[in-house]
Protein backbone atom coordinates (compact mmCIF):
# COMPACT_ATOMS: atom_id res chain seq x y z
CA UNK A 1 0.00 0.00 0.00
CA UNK A 2 2.54 2.39 0.67
CA UNK A 3 4.56 2.45 -2.35
CA UNK A 4 1.71 2.19 -4.25
CA UNK A 5 0.21 5.89 -2.73
CA UNK A 6 4.04 6.93 -3.30
CA UNK A 7 4.15 6.06 -6.96
CA UNK A 8 0.61 7.28 -7.72
CA UNK A 9 1.02 10.45 -5.51
CA UNK A 10 4.24 11.14 -7.85
CA UNK A 11 1.89 10.67 -10.83
CA UNK A 12 -1.10 12.30 -10.87
CA UNK A 13 1.23 15.45 -9.73
CA UNK A 14 3.35 14.62 -12.87
CA UNK A 15 0.80 14.31 -15.22
CA UNK A 16 -0.79 17.36 -14.17
CA UNK A 17 2.32 19.68 -14.04
CA UNK A 18 2.49 18.67 -17.22
CA UNK A 19 -0.90 19.07 -18.72
CA UNK A 20 -0.64 22.90 -17.02
CA UNK A 21 2.45 23.75 -18.40
CA UNK A 22 2.43 22.32 -21.76
CA UNK A 23 -1.01 23.99 -22.71
CA UNK A 24 -0.29 26.70 -20.24
CA UNK A 25 -3.85 26.23 -19.31
CA UNK A 26 -5.79 29.42 -17.54
CA UNK A 27 -8.76 28.66 -15.82
CA UNK A 28 -11.28 29.48 -13.39
CA UNK A 29 -13.08 32.15 -11.09
CA UNK A 30 -12.39 34.33 -8.32
CA UNK A 31 -12.21 31.58 -5.88
CA UNK A 32 -10.20 29.01 -7.65
CA UNK A 33 -8.07 29.69 -10.90
CA UNK A 34 -5.93 26.96 -12.79
CA UNK A 35 -3.07 28.54 -14.58
CA UNK A 36 1.04 27.58 -14.97
CA UNK A 37 3.72 29.21 -12.14
CA UNK A 38 7.19 28.53 -11.77
CA UNK A 39 8.53 28.19 -8.16
CA UNK A 40 11.54 28.59 -7.47
CA UNK A 41 11.14 28.59 -3.72
CA UNK A 42 9.64 26.49 -1.29
CA UNK A 43 5.76 26.97 0.26
CA UNK A 44 4.11 30.23 0.77
CA UNK A 45 6.83 32.14 -1.18
CA UNK A 46 9.83 31.68 1.09
CA UNK A 47 13.52 30.75 0.13
CA UNK A 48 12.78 32.31 -3.62
CA UNK A 49 15.92 30.95 -6.13
CA UNK A 50 17.55 28.54 -3.87
CA UNK A 51 16.84 25.51 -5.69
CA UNK A 52 19.82 23.96 -5.14
CA UNK A 53 19.52 24.00 -1.30
CA UNK A 54 15.68 22.91 -1.81
CA UNK A 55 16.54 20.24 -4.05
CA UNK A 56 19.44 19.07 -1.27
CA UNK A 57 16.62 19.37 1.55
CA UNK A 58 14.07 17.08 -0.54
CA UNK A 59 16.50 14.42 -1.55
CA UNK A 60 17.75 14.24 2.35
CA UNK A 61 14.02 13.72 3.47
CA UNK A 62 13.21 11.27 0.76
CA UNK A 63 16.05 9.48 2.13
CA UNK A 64 15.49 9.50 5.80
CA UNK A 65 11.81 8.44 5.00
CA UNK A 66 12.59 5.90 3.28
CA UNK A 67 15.36 4.49 5.09
CA UNK A 68 13.14 4.76 8.28
CA UNK A 69 10.54 2.88 6.53
CA UNK A 70 10.66 0.03 8.73
CA UNK A 71 9.92 2.17 12.22
CA UNK A 72 7.01 3.62 10.60
CA UNK A 73 4.01 2.00 12.02
CA UNK A 74 1.81 -0.54 10.20
CA UNK A 75 -1.68 0.33 10.86
CA UNK A 76 -3.32 2.41 7.79
CA UNK A 77 -3.15 6.02 8.74
CA UNK A 78 0.78 5.96 9.60
CA UNK A 79 1.19 3.94 6.24
CA UNK A 80 -1.04 6.64 4.18
CA UNK A 81 0.30 9.96 5.25
CA UNK A 82 4.18 9.13 5.28
CA UNK A 83 3.25 7.36 1.62
CA UNK A 84 1.46 11.16 0.93
CA UNK A 85 4.70 13.02 2.39
CA UNK A 86 6.75 10.92 0.35
CA UNK A 87 4.57 11.42 -2.78
CA UNK A 88 4.87 15.06 -2.17
CA UNK A 89 8.49 15.60 -2.00
CA UNK A 90 9.20 13.44 -4.31
CA UNK A 91 7.14 15.19 -6.98
CA UNK A 92 8.69 18.43 -5.86
CA UNK A 93 11.92 17.11 -6.13
CA UNK A 94 11.68 15.84 -9.45
CA UNK A 95 10.50 19.01 -10.34
CA UNK A 96 13.70 20.80 -9.25
CA UNK A 97 15.70 18.42 -10.67
CA UNK A 98 14.58 18.08 -14.18
CA UNK A 99 12.94 21.43 -14.73
CA UNK A 100 14.75 23.91 -12.28
CA UNK A 101 11.94 25.05 -10.92
CA UNK A 102 8.28 23.33 -8.92
CA UNK A 103 5.36 23.55 -11.55
CA UNK A 104 2.41 25.42 -9.41
CA UNK A 105 -1.19 25.97 -10.88
CA UNK A 106 -3.51 25.51 -8.09
CA UNK A 107 -4.66 29.30 -7.21
CA UNK A 108 -7.45 29.75 -4.18
CA UNK A 109 -7.04 33.44 -4.44
CA UNK A 110 -6.99 33.62 -1.03
CA UNK A 111 -3.64 31.26 -0.84
CA UNK A 112 -0.49 30.67 -1.81
CA UNK A 113 -0.66 28.97 -5.53
CA UNK A 114 0.62 24.96 -5.14
CA UNK A 115 0.55 21.88 -6.38
CA UNK A 116 -0.27 18.43 -5.98
CA UNK A 117 2.81 17.59 -4.54
CA UNK A 118 2.13 20.47 -2.19
CA UNK A 119 -1.57 19.68 -1.20
CA UNK A 120 -0.46 16.12 -0.59
CA UNK A 121 2.53 16.89 2.04
CA UNK A 122 -0.02 19.42 3.78
CA UNK A 123 -2.54 16.79 4.19
CA UNK A 124 0.57 14.14 5.53
CA UNK A 125 1.69 16.57 7.85
CA UNK A 126 -2.10 17.25 9.56
CA UNK A 127 -2.48 13.23 9.51
CA UNK A 128 0.97 12.46 11.44
CA UNK A 129 -0.05 15.46 14.07
CA UNK A 130 -3.21 13.79 14.09
CA UNK A 131 -2.15 10.42 14.81
CA UNK A 132 0.56 11.08 17.20
CA UNK A 133 -1.70 13.36 19.20
CA UNK A 134 -4.53 11.25 19.24
CA UNK A 135 -1.27 8.11 20.80
CA UNK A 136 -0.59 10.36 23.53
Amino acid sequence: MFSSIVFITICIDQLLKYIVQSTNVNIGNNFIRIHFIKNTGAGFGILQNQMILLTIISFIVAVILISQYKRISKERLPQVVFALFLGGVLGNFIDRVSRGYVVDFIDLSFWPVFNIADAAITVAVIGIIVYYWKKK
